[in-house]
């Protein structure tokens, strides 16, 4: 099969192809021309669709925050707002477990993709519904981040390639905290996934108590 032509190309097609790169490769392995040889095109190409790894970036933003459910926002009111901003922050997590190496490529940069203004417009507005003041809600919103993204990001679990019992003689109490843990269930990300509840419960508390 021969390769694609140009106008096989666009925006969306590299951005996709981008998100494979890094999904398979890690942020590291993302550039125009590893990107080109997985689309069959020459590095040049590229740059009629997308003019440099800014703008591929940002691209890149787009396709991965249009994966995030923004729906439960829609119904946060002041009386009832806790099922929803709760759905939204697990929906949250989630898309950036599926994507953890974007983090490192995202997390840091401008916010500028339309996607991902969007997502904190639908958040601020949502939060303001609530009745936080704007800026409590900034905080609020810089909060989720921290959690989302740290909890996406770093799994305590994989800290720990020992088994409890080995690290007890000089160790006790993590031993025991991991012997415990493992008792609950849930497999190897069983603790990750109960420490972003604990997490998102005492959020949610600490915004309660300000609205």
């Amino acid at each position: 099969m021969g390769r694609p032509s140009r106008a096989l190309l666009s925006r969306e097609i590299i951005a996709r192809a981008a998100l494979d790169v890094v999904d398979g490769h890690g942020p590291d392995g993302l550039t125009m021309r590893a990107l080109a040889d997985r689309l069959g095109v020459k590095a040049a190409s590229l740059y009629n669709h997308v003019a440099g790894k800014d703008e591929l970036l940002d691209a890149l933003a787009d396709l991965v925050n249009a994966e995030i459910d923004l729906t439960p926002l829609a119904g946060l009111t002041a009386a009832d707002w806790r099922p929803g901003l709760a759905a939204y922050i697990r929906g949250y997590r989630a898309v950036f477990l599926r994507h953890p190496h974007t983090i490192a490529l995202l997390a840091r940069r401008r916010v500028e993709a339309e996607r991902q203004l969007l997502g904190y417009e639908t958040l601020l507005a949502g939060l303001g519904r609530t009745g936080l003041a704007p800026a409590d809600a900034a905080e609020a919103a810089a909060a989720i981040d921290y959690l989302v993204l740290g909890s996406a990001l770093e799994t305590f679990t994989a800290g720990f390639t020992r088994a409890p019992a080995d690290y007890r003689p000089r160790h006790p109490a993590l031993a025991e905290a991991l012997e415990a843990s493992a008792l609950r269930g849930g497999g190897p990300g069983g603790l990750d996934d109960r420490g972003f509840e604990l997490a998102l419960r005492l959020l949610l508390d600490g915004l309660a108590a300000r609205g």
